[in-house]
């Protein structure tokens, strides 16, 4: 792989990481009409930590204020932060349990063209919860109400949001997508259901780049450092300037019209399959 292949992937693996439109899903459509194959492990695992990167980037502040917090022993930060373990769990045991189905979706391009389908209608239906959203929004702050996670139904907000993303692990389905319309609908406002979508994507990340350490040990065929770096560099920028995109399209209420998107790229894939 050379340099311009590298840039290429870095930047469609860090603009889909994080737009509600599905990497993995972007995966199976480029196999089966271009026939475009991950060039190794070792590339696979620069990218995943470059936009493991552009989350802490985006989020500095807070994250921060965690590790400050934790420290600390702040039990405020504490309870944030197993909140978003337990959020990790739901995806955890699909991955060791229905591991061999997930497989088999990643070997099934139908499946991932219906899935785009579905990941338009989630997305649509943000519409709908931002809607209601705002007028919870606007009640509880003149009640003056807590947080999006407050009390025991804090756990259940976050099993809930966990279980969207254990969704996601089909391709064609959107992580980032699924876990903030469902955190929406679950009554968390706009800006913190993405904090929390995007906070727990950091050990999502990091546990699937381990993984295929794991799975491939150390025969990662050798790219050459400059493809990594130029890759890995090109994702965190894509993956950084996707994730500004994201907030501002939740922040202005459109986010809804991402559903376009995997809509019209589902039904074409659907339609080049069946014609082939």
């Amino acid at each position: 792989m050379n340099i311009p292949e590298a840039l290429v992937l870095g930047i469609v693996q860090g603009l889909t990481e994080f737009l509600p439109v599905s990497s993995s899903g972007h995966l199976v459509v480029g196999q089966a009409l271009l026939g475009i194959e991950l060039p190794g492990v070792a590339f696979e695992v620069a990218v995943h930590f470059a936009t493991l990167v552009s989350v802490l980037v985006a989020y500095r502040r807070r994250v921060g204020a965690l590790m400050r917090g934790s420290v600390r022993l702040d039990p405020g930060t504490w309870r944030y932060l197993v909140l978003i373990a337990l959020a990790n769990i739901p995806a955890a045991a699909v991955y060791f349990l229905l591991g061999d189905v997930v497989e088999t979706a990643f070997e099934t391009p139908a499946a991932a063209g219906m899935a785009f389908l579905v990941t338009g209608g989630v997305l649509w239906s943000a519409r709908g919860a931002m809607r209601r959203g705002a007028l919870r929004e606007e009640a509880a702050r003149h009640a003056g109400a807590p947080g999006p996670f407050p009390g025991a139904r804090g756990l259940g907000v976050a099993m809930l949001i966990g279980v969207a993303q254990a969704f996601a692990l089909f391709p064609g389905i959107s992580r980032s997508g699924s876990t903030v319309v469902a955190a929406l609908w679950l009554g968390v406002e706009s800006d913190d259901a993405a904090e929390f979508s995007f906070l727990m994507s950091v050990p999502a990340i990091l546990g699937a780049a381990l993984l295929q350490l794991l799975d491939t040990g150390a025969a990662a065929p050798a790219l050459g450092t400059a493809p990594l770096v130029f890759g890995a560099v090109a994702a965190a920028a894509t993956g950084l300037v996707a994730i500004r995109i994201f907030l501002a399209a939740l922040r202005a209420r459109s986010f809804h019209r991402f559903a376009l998107y995997p809509w019209i790229l589902g039904l074409l894939f659907l339609g080049y399959l069946w014609i082939g």
